[in-house]
């Protein structure tokens, strides 16, 4: 790593702050901290990390309600420490703009395995932001500007449909994208049932660009939350 990236942590107890900066002892970070959710805010505003990790358990703000401020003049991927770990409120972290939820207590190997997925990622849409090259994924070739995908050369056909969902999930590659998210930015509508939706189309999604469509390796599905596209590491 040519540069150790920022890590702004988020947590109003020592300990957890402490925990988490040796989790990072190796990964090649700096790291910031910030004891509660308003300096977390302007840290997050004026230090501009490159990631952040946010405990929902803050004394002046609901984490939720920090990571809705932190995304909304921001795209840095947020971490979120939980000792809640239901499914209905990973969904709503996810609505909010995190990108990974951790739940305590937490793995420190665990913890720095996440921060380095996250920042690798960070790293690859940069990248790929800068390059007008396709986006390889194993023998598929994503080519976001002329918007077409081949496997070894041969031409896929995508519906517009299909390809708004791979281009959805690209944008985000490494991070989960719930049905909602993923049916507001393909469809921009109110109403509908996301999953009915989605399911039908990645269904057919999957035929076309997976090696084996029953055993998916690009778009994958977090049960009950939604769907990635995972990128070579």
């Amino acid at each position: 790593m040519p540069d150790a990236e920022l890590v702004l942590v988020i947590d109003d107890e020592p300990q957890i702050r402490r925990a988490v900066r040796d989790a990072l002892s190796d990964v090649s970070a700096k790291v910031d901290e910030a004891a509660d959710g308003s300096s977390g805010v302007d840290a997050a505003v004026s230090g501009r990390p490159d990631l952040v990790i946010l405990d929902l358990g803050l004394p002046d703000m609901a984490g939720v309600d920090v990571c809705r401020t932190i995304r909304r003049s921001s795209a840095v991927p947020i971490i979120v420490l939980s000792a809640r770990h239901s499914e209905h409120e990973k969904v709503d972290l996810l609505n909010a703009g995190a990108d990974d939820y951790v739940t305590k207590p937490f793995s420190v190997l665990e913890l720095a395995a996440r921060v380095r997925a996250q920042l690798r990622r960070i790293r690859t849409l940069r990248a790929a932001a800068a390059s007008t090259m396709p986006v390889m994924i194993g023998n598929l070739s994503v080519d976001t500007v002329s918007r077409r995908v081949s496997r070894n050369g041969t031409q896929l056909h995508l519906t517009p449909i299909e390809w708004q969902i791979l281009a959805t999930l690209l944008s985000a590659a490494g991070r989960t994208l719930t049905h909602q998210q993923i049916f507001d930015a393909v469809w921009g509508r109110e109403f509908g049932s996301p999953q009915q939706y989605l399911r039908v189309h990645i269904t057919n999604l999957r035929r076309k660009i997976e090696t084996d469509p029953a055993a998916p390796e690009i778009v994958i599905t977090e049960p009950g939350v939604g769907y990635r596209v995972e990128l070579p590491r």
